[in-house]
């Protein structure tokens, strides 16, 4: 098929531009708030590329968006065009190029520990782009193909290069307002967190007291447990290096000293069979030292 016939196929770019933004923020106010549309605009902008291809691309839902089959197995397509178009623009006509070094992280860790910490990677190297690709579930790290990854585990991957950066150890917390009503905290609300992180039975067992009460909130995100906690609803068994500076800053209080510690944690990782640059060869004894 020659270019102009290809090209025949190709939709709009802004229609392409609102239709990644709605998808990666799952949502059509936010999308025209990063744009700079408005909602209605995007929404429309949605709808015109919709009948541009003949199907529908997400789900209307009450509170935000939803994609659908086909939404979902064209968004990876368009992020990756754009995210060529945009590293070919940066690298040929930059007028002060940096070089890039990509880390791909769980939210939990970049917005509780690594965020905190860039301002002292720059002001060590002012000559680096530090490009972070936030990760949800497993199958995001191959879609990313980042530099560095940061993984949450015991360590135990086979072919790849690893550091410790965050060792886990659980306590419980709570907000400080939320004791005031109950001095006994083993009867305030819990909130628990799904996945394999250890959690209540094992703390407990630890600390020698009664089972507690089944969790009345359940998240699968650290990051929404923790504001739950920080808001006041409940107890949590919290990370303690990831919510330093929470406690320093007394919206939560620690209920124990017995510390829980596991064999997991979050590890810095690399693929050993990759040739890695100077700068992220920097990058990486940096963060490792930041552990």
């Amino acid at each position: 098929m020659d270019d102009s016939k290809l090209l025949s196929y190709l939709p709009p770019l802004g229609w392409l531009q609102a239709f990644e933004a709605a998808a990666r923020l799952e949502g059509f106010t936010l999308a025209a708030e990063e744009l700079g549309r408005s909602q209605a605009t995007v929404s429309q902008q949605i709808r015109n590329l919709e009948k541009r291809l003949g199907s529908d691309l997400f789900h209307r839902l009450p509170r935000g968006v939803e994609l659908t089959l086909d939404g979902a197995a064209y968004r990876p397509h368009v992020r990756a065009a754009f995210r060529i178009i945009a590293a070919a623009t940066r690298d040929l006509f930059a007028t002060q190029r940096r070089l890039t070094v990509t880390i791909a992280t769980p939210v939990s860790l970049i917005a509780t520990w690594l965020a905190p910490r860039l301002p002292d990677l720059n002001a060590v190297s002012n000559r680096l782009n530090i490009s972070i690709a936030t990760i949800n579930r497993p199958v995001d790290y191959e879609m990313e193909n980042a530099d560095l990854e940061i993984h949450y585990g015991d360590g135990n991957w086979p072919g790849i290069e690893r550091g410790l950066l965050v060792e886990e150890r659980l306590s419980p917390v709570c907000a400080p307002a939320l004791l005031e009503l109950n001095d006994d905290w083993t009867r305030l609300p819990v909130i628990g967190l799904a996945g394999a992180r250890a959690g209540w039975s094992d703390w407990c067992a630890l600390a020698d007291i009664p089972p507690l009460a089944p969790p009345v909130y359940r998240f699968d995100s650290f990051i929404l447990a923790l504001e739950t906690a920080r808001a006041g609803a409940g107890v949590m068994l919290a990370s303690l290096p990831l919510i330093e500076a929470s406690l320093q800053r007394g919206d939560l209080v620690r209920l124990s000293d017995v510390e829980l510690l596991t064999r997991s944690g979050h590890w810095l990782t690399r693929d050993k069979s990759k040739p890695a640059s100077s700068e992220i060869d920097a990058v990486w004894s940096w963060m490792l030292g930041q552990s």
